[in-house]
């Protein structure tokens, strides 16, 4: 509502009403002024709701454009304007074709014809190209529509000419899948690919949906499918966008001098590309020339005049025939000065203005309004959930729209579309996925080969099952029932020494020695927590004003994820226990500012902040970032590392020790036993994993009565599973930062030329270069080799030899952009955060551990700049075949919040042993690393069940543990249960959906999959129906708590294994079922047999029958 407000205030603009009303005379070129910050977007918007003329918005460049973008769905709450972009990734090479681009300017082509657009934003550079003319494209378009008769072999044979990839599943433009009577496409037209369903010939319906997951998102009525018109219509004439306009187009240009220089230069770059591929193919003609395929400065500038224009930026080159002030002012800067914005604000009150506050983060607005009331509790302002680029004051309109952003110095950025690729469809599903001659682990028969999905005849009835291989070539064959029982093996790369003999007693051994060695660390780690349960710790106060302050002045938007970890952390400090908890999350996501503000709060109640970071330079840069975080608060904040002089660390101690220094940072040095703190409150550990055992057994004595937080990067060592199981506490920070790009990654041969031209292009951006060079004996050769490719660079050296003192000036040198490229070992890998350096080339990359790689690839990519990172390695017949593995891994998991993907990798290529301590690297590659957590949770639960059960209280009644009496019930049918191949081809895919209905554990999750089936595949055949009812029936087999349910030869046997705890047998679950055979004895039987009880009832023809004889348990 607010928004509607705000467009009508503006509506009223005299100066606006006036642009309305000249624009409709003929032969006019208007020259608008005053037009600052966000309000040419307003202008735009409300223009084009007004007047029937398309508009046709020529901004300076790509950024410009995407704010207006951004600015115009912002304040119409769709999306209202279309984006033309250029094709290139990088301006004037026409080589590198960017795909989304090609979407972008496609769809937008599409959306003019259909005539489903009124604003097209664009760019010179994008429309130096020129475009397919229209009939071309008209007669190259198909368009589906709901209802009409069309053949999916003629659809397949059409998607084909058009050029488009016949793959089995979706994911980018210019691919299409056929599954039975859907068909999925993704067409150039449209942001989203799009799924037709047939019934018989005739269009049922046409949804969009997403290539992640696979699923639908939205109806359509109807769809246009159009090829890439890059590549297939080349011999189609080629026209300007203004031709391809209609004739009533109004143009909207910010500077035309700069418009028609950029387009001049394209053409000159198109003509030298042209001639250069002339000269290297003997004068052959082998691309058409650019006159064909570009547009000239000349013909950019008579189709211009053919059209009405209106310019609105600073420059003026058209002879206007009317001009326009707006008279709108910028918004002023206030350097997160409150009290000089709550005084500007409420002048403009106090004349009559209206003001409107701009932010995506409605916690953003809550804090304004927390510190002007206590400034000026008069001052009021309407917040609006959204965001504008730039904000303005209007003073015809007597609006003030003012950006959170630029009250609180911020960046802003613009909500892109996110990119998908392959490699985000790949998701840690596919990690886990099975292959053929995969080794697998079985939790009652041990470790044998995955051979792949057999089917096999059951009383004539077809069934499929899994085929796994063990020692002796022994075959076992697994009921689709029974998938969770099966787990892929990540132990060592290259699989188990031996695998398993079926009928042996030795895996049950190892199991059981596991579970006990397990109990013991486990239980050790129970032991802490509860100690930090009953311990007396301090509870903070609730928040103040200047806590409010603090966190609205962070420099980038809170993540939700980043919000819920502080939210999560500020209760915890406000409890009387002490607070013991986890934040993992990926390289770059805003865990030190998570820490900063739990510092700030201990400091604001008087207590005293520890900070323990494995690194020296780590240190230092702590130091800096708190600093600067704090800068506007009477805080003291001092470091402790090696750099500093025996006379510094004494005066520091003595300080700390008067209660002098309210935060200090160090390295292990800060937990012995000479610093001693007044009133120590908070302990936060950064990278906990690099830290030493004897530091860890340090900790844990200061850990029992204070608050402690550490903060992790790589997320699967034992600290983590050990949260995931109750132990400790865990936020997970798992969103990127808005608009954060991925780093891309390029694996290369070393090489002068590659070096050169990552610096150079680097350098252009007035960015900083890390180069890692992990041997200090040739690092200096290294830094002549790049000071005579790069001659102007300024080059710095930083390693662990250093001395202190010189090693510091180095880096915060680097940190202040004294030094363009910082050649060091990898020091730099523990969380440097230096946003202005983009670039980082790891030399000899195949000598770095795969978490490494990670963590120093983290360094950059920190702001909203394009970042990357160089693998250099020697060539590759030198490389072990782990090594290679580890930068395929890195490469092809370049995505934000890839590190969990990553840390899985590793597991797969290195083993699990390090991960998880020395002692248990045995156990993982004797049972994998999922059988050693199934069985660790088996342990954790024990011991919560038993031992620690008064601890455990809320968290088993919320589990539902104490209510179960087992945790799984096994099926075994005769009857045809299976995914027909007709209906899932893809054996992969089958056997997710058999593992997937397997491990599905509530009536919601089993619905919303059967949901997903339908709309992925189609409507359900009779044997997916009636798999589905089987889990149904697992589930009512272990309400009654059975262990097998055998549904064969029409009857039903129930079988109950003994060593049930007596609860059991008193519960009116087990009595209900002895009832029912009791008031039943022609169809029941009970009978013993090997250490277990079994009810056979007979006349069970089908599943309905065995569901019916369960509704008759519940009633007697």
């Amino acid at each position: 509502m607010k928004l509607k407000e705000v467009i009508s205030l503006f509506e009223n603009d005299p100066m606006l009403n006036l642009l309305l009303a000249k624009i409709n005379e003929p032969e006019i070129n208007i020259k608008l002024k005053g037009l600052v910050g966000s309000s040419d977007a307003l202008t735009l918007l409300i223009t084009s709701g007004k007047i029937d003329n398309p508009l046709l918005v020529i901004m300076h460049d790509k950024e410009d454009a995407s704010f207006l973008i951004n600015d115009l769905d912002n304040l119409k709450n769709s999306k209202i304007a279309s984006f033309f972009p250029t094709s290139y990734k990088k301006p004037y090479q026409p080589e590198s074709i960017d795909n989304a681009n090609i979407l972008h300017r496609s769809e937008t082509l599409t959306r003019i014809l259909n005539e489903e657009t009124k604003i097209i934003v664009t760019y010179p550079e994008a429309l130096a190209e020129k475009v397919v003319n229209k009939r071309a494209l008209l007669q190259n378009v198909f368009n589906a529509n709901i209802g009409e008769l069309v053949d999916i072999s003629f659809l397949s044979e059409l998607f084909s000419t058009f050029g488009f990839q016949s793959t089995d599943f979706v994911y980018e433009p210019g691919q299409f899948a056929v599954r039975g009577g859907i068909i999925d496409v993704f067409s150039y037209s449209s942001e989203s690919p799009i799924r037709i369903e047939l019934f018989g010939d005739e269009i049922e319906s046409i949804r969009t949906f997403d290539p992640e997951t696979q699923l639908s998102k939205k109806s359509l009525q109807r769809a246009s499918i159009m090829p890439n018109t890059h590549t297939l219509l080349l011999k189609e004439e080629r026209i300007s966008v203004l031709e391809y306009l209609s004739e009533n187009t109004l143009v909207w240009i910010k500077d035309l001098r700069e418009t028609q220089n950029i387009i001049a230069k394209a053409f000159e770059k198109a003509v030298n590309s042209f001639q250069n591929i002339l000269s290297i193919s003997n004068n052959t003609q082998v691309v058409q020339s650019p006159s064909l395929l570009y547009e000239t400065s000349k013909s950019f500038t008579s189709n211009l005049k053919k059209r009405k224009t209106i310019e609105f930026g600073k420059r003026s080159f058209l002879s206007p025939t009317f001009k326009i002030d707006f008279q709108n002012k910028p918004q002023p800067l206030f350097h997160k000065n409150f009290e000089f914005l709550a005084n500007y604000l409420s002048k403009l009150q106090h004349e009559g203005f209206n003001i409107f506050i701009f932010s995506n983060s409605e916690k953003q607005l809550e804090r304004l309004t927390t510190i002007f009331e206590e400034i000026d509790p008069s001052l009021s302002f309407s917040g609006i959930a959204g965001n504008l680029n730039t904000g303005f004051i209007s003073p015809f309109s007597k609006i003030a729209c003012f950006t959170d952003h630029q009250i609180f110095n911020r960046i802003h950025r613009t909500n892109e579309q996110p990119k998908f690729n392959k490699k985000k469809a790949l998701t840690l599903k596919e990690l886990k996925s099975l292959q053929t001659g995969d080794y697998v682990v079985h939790i009652d028969h041990g470790i044998g080969r995955f051979a792949g999905l057999d089917k096999v005849l059951r009383n004539g009835n077809q069934q499929e099952v899994v085929r796994l291989v063990y020692r002796d070539d022994d075959l076992l064959y697994v009921s689709v029932h029974a998938l969770h029982k099966i787990s892929k093996y990540a132990g060592k790369e290259g699989g188990p020494t031996t695998t398993s003999k079926l009928g042996s007693k030795d895996w049950e051994t190892k199991k059981n020695r596991v579970k006990s060695k397990i109990k013991s660390i486990a239980k050790e780690l129970i032991t802490l927590y509860a100690k930090r349960k009953t311990a007396p710790g301090f509870a903070f106060p609730k928040d103040t004003f200047l806590q409010a302050e603090l966190e609205s002045s962070f420099f980038y938007q809170d993540t939700p994820d980043q919000l819920s970890a502080t939210a999560d952390i500020k209760a915890d400090m406000e409890r009387l226990h002490p607070m013991d908890r986890l934040i993992c999350g990926d390289v770059g996501f805003g865990k030190t500012e998570v820490a900063i503000r739990a510092a700030f709060k201990a400091v604001n109640a008087n207590k005293q902040v520890a900070i323990l970071v494995p690194t020296t330079i780590l240190a230092l840069q702590h130091y800096q970032t708190f600093s600067d975080r704090l800068q506007n608060f009477p805080i003291t904040i001092e470091f402790i590392n090696r750099f500093k002089t025996a006379k510094e660390i004494t005066t520091i101690k003595k300080k700390l020790n008067d209660g002098h220094i309210d935060i200090l940072i160090g390295t292990h040095r800060v937990v012995n036993k000479d610093i001693i703190f007044k009133d120590l409150g908070l302990m936060i550990i950064d990278e906990e994993q690099k830290f030493g055992v004897k530091i860890k057994e340090q900790l844990k004595k200061l850990r029992v009565n204070v608050d402690a937080i550490t903060l992790t990067a790589t997320p699967i060592p034992r600290t983590l599973h050990f949260s995931l199981m109750g132990a400790r506490d865990l936020s997970i920070i798992a969103t990127p930062p808005p608009n954060r790009v991925p780093v891309t990654t390029e694996i290369c041969e070393f090489g002068e030329e590659v070096i050169r031209d990552a610096i150079h292009h680097e350098l252009r951006r007035k960015g900083q270069v890390f180069f890692v060079h992990n041997r200090i004996g040739d690092i200096e050769s290294l830094a002549n080799l790049i000071y005579k490719l790069v001659p102007d660079t300024r080059i710095a050296i930083a390693h662990g030899q250093m001395t202190g003192p010189k090693l510091e000036q180095v880096m915060v040198k680097f940190i202040n952009g004294s030094y363009d490229v910082l050649i060091s070992t990898n020091i730099i890998e523990s969380g440097l955060d230096i946003p202005n350096a983009n670039t980082i080339i790891i030399n000899k990359a195949h000598m770095f551990g795969l978490s490494d790689l990670h963590q120093m690839r983290g360094r950059v990519g920190r702001s909203n700049t394009k970042a990357y990172c160089y693998l250099l390695t020697p060539p590759n017949a030198t490389i072990s075949s782990d090594a290679r593995k580890r930068l395929i891994a890195l490469d092809e998991f370049s995505d934000l919040g890839d590190g969990f993907k990553v840390a899985m990798r590793d597991l797969d290529i290195r083993g699990a042993g390090n991960l998880l301590g020395s002692e248990q690297s045995g156990f993982i590659n004797d049972l994998g690393f999922e059988m050693y957590h199934k069985i660790l949770d088996d342990a954790v639960l024990e011991l919560k069940e038993n031992e620690f059960k008064e601890l455990f209280q809320h968290d088993l009644s919320h589990e539902k543990v104490l209510n179960s009496f087992i945790n799984d019930c096994i099926l075994e049918t005769d009857l045809e249960i299976l995914i027909p191949q007709n209906y899932i081809n893809d054996t992969s895919e089958r056997l997710r959906l058999y593992n997937d209905l397997d491990n599905v554990q509530t009536d919601d999750a089993l619905q919303a999959l059967e949901n997903n089936t339908k709309d992925r595949f189609g409507k359900l055949p009779e044997p997916v129906n009636e798999l589905i009812k089987t889990v149904r029936l697992r589930w009512l087999g272990r309400d009654f708590g059975l262990d097998k349910i055998v549904l064969k030869k029409s009857a039903m046997n129930l079988h109950i294994l003994e060593g049930k705890k007596d609860n059991y047998f008193l519960s009116p679950a087990f009595k209900s079922l002895i009832q029912f055979t009791q008031n039943h004895p022609k169809r029941c039987k009970i009978k013993e047999q090997k250490e277990k009880l079994i009810i056979s009832i007979n006349k069970i023809e089908s599943l309905d029958d065995s569901f019916r004889i369960f509704s008759h348990f519940k009633k007697d």
